[in-house]
């Protein structure tokens, strides 16, 4: 399992490192200072695991996922403040590490991402043997969650929303969850119809109303939907270029 770690605090850096020298799997591919070391070392070294700070000069931690685009790496933050918490979770975070770091709540972080990790690895094994079909928005699907079923046709939801282990599909007026990660699921979706706008989201492009300029090259895409209030989905910058290249003449 290749690690990096993301600490402006070189002492924070040091006292991470010395704790993991107790998980041999783990093994540290690079550390940095800053979220621009950090996105220039995730696209070389491509690690599986992220140690990640929240506040550092420039980009703090949050702002730094948002600049991931593609595969992005479990995230296992570690910081001195706990009011982040909940954002944390939002940003589909493994764990949530009080400095100074206990070893005891390190080790249930490290479980956490082997058995991810795994997941992930079993479910591109899945897709390398060709055995996930994909599906179109004609094809009819099974949805439970709890004690409510749905018998839809794929064509009908207009969003995938990642919920951490969990993706929230949009339909109608319903809102269910799946087990199942964003990831997974964008590679059984036919991307004719489907967009990745973002690393949450996923969005029906027959669904779009309306498309307007946004934030650092980005792009505002407002769904059609029987909700009061319209839902808007960033397309990130980068996807927005993929955007305008898919759909422009």
């Amino acid at each position: 399992m290749k690690a990096l770690i993301v600490d402006d605090e070189r002492l924070a850096r040091n006292e991470l490192k010395r704790l993991l020298e107790n998980f041999p799997k783990v093994h540290i591919v690079g550390e940095a200072a800053n979220a621009d070391e950090a996105i220039q070392l995730i696209d070389e070294l491509k690690p599986d695991l992220l140690f990640l700070d929240i506040q550092m000069p420039g980009k703090n931690g949050f702002e730094l996922l948002q600049s991931l685009e593609g595969d992005v790496p479990e995230v296992i933050f570690t910081t001195a403040y706990d009011e982040y918490a909940i954002k944390a979770f939002e940003q589909n975070a493994l764990d949530y590490l009080l400095k100074p770091v206990e070893l005891s709540r390190l080790t249930e972080a490290i479980q956490r991402a082997e058995e991810e990790i795994h997941h992930h690895e079993l479910e591109q094994q899945g897709r390398t043997d060709g055995t996930a079909k994909v599906l179109t928005e004609n094809d009819q699907i099974f949805i439970k969650d709890g004690e409510k079923c749905w018998f839809v046709r794929l064509g009908k939801v207009r969003l995938f929303e990642s919920m951490g282990n969990y993706v929230r599909l949009h339909f109608d007026d319903q809102k269910p969850l799946v087990l199942k990660s964003l990831n997974a699921l964008e590679d059984r979706l036919d991307s004719k119809t489907y967009f990745r706008a973002n690393r949450k989201h996923i969005i029906n492009l027959n669904y779009i109303d309306k498309i307007e300029p946004w934030f650092s090259g980005g792009l505002l895409a407002t769904l059609r939907s029987t909700a009061e209030k319209p839902e808007k989905i960033e397309i990130s910058r980068r996807q927005a270029i993929r955007f305008k290249e898919l759909l422009s003449l």
